[in-house]
């Protein structure tokens, strides 16, 4: 895990949240699969592994806690399934956008993590007088995999 269990604990407090155990295991399920953008049923699944009392409507209410905290990050992949990540603001690479190569064939996503949409951000900024504080950029396409399945 890149997120040590204190550091969890420690954020969680800083943000007036009780650390319960449910809060912690949702926080290290989604720091352990940084790479994955999870459904709450994924990450329900894997919490029970280890937890089998747990309950689905217990991880959607966590969720939705640590989303309104700022601990976690939802995204829409335009597939009707929300999903979501360790929050940008916590991650241990600091504050950095980051955003989804998504295959039109496959449907398998990919995080693409260089920005160069700071400029833009600072033009629209001086331009408009309007304080861009987030963005999230989407593009569609073919994966390496599809394409060189296309090509045989």
């Amino acid at each position: 895990m890149s997120i040590s269990q204190e550091k969890f604990r420690q954020m969680l407090k800083e943000k007036g949240l009780k650390v319960t155990n449910q809060r912690l295991l949702v926080l290290e399920v989604l720091a352990c699969h940084k790479d994955r953008h999870m459904t709450v049923e994924d990450i329900y699944d894997l919490v029970k592994e280890d937890y089998p009392e747990i309950g689905l409507a217990t991880i959607y209410r966590t969720v939705q806690l640590l989303l309104e905290m700022q601990l976690v990050d939802r995204i829409n992949l335009d597939n009707g399934c929300v999903r979501y990540e360790i929050g940008e603001g916590i991650s241990t690479e600091g504050k950095h956008h980051h955003h989804h190569l998504i295959c039109r064939t496959c449907g398998k996503v990919q995080s693409f993590k260089d920005d160069w949409l700071d400029e833009l951000e600072r033009h629209i900024e001086k331009e408009a007088g309007f304080h861009v504080m987030d963005h999230e950029l989407k593009f569609y396409g073919q994966c390496e995999e599809c394409l060189k399945k296309t090509e045989k």
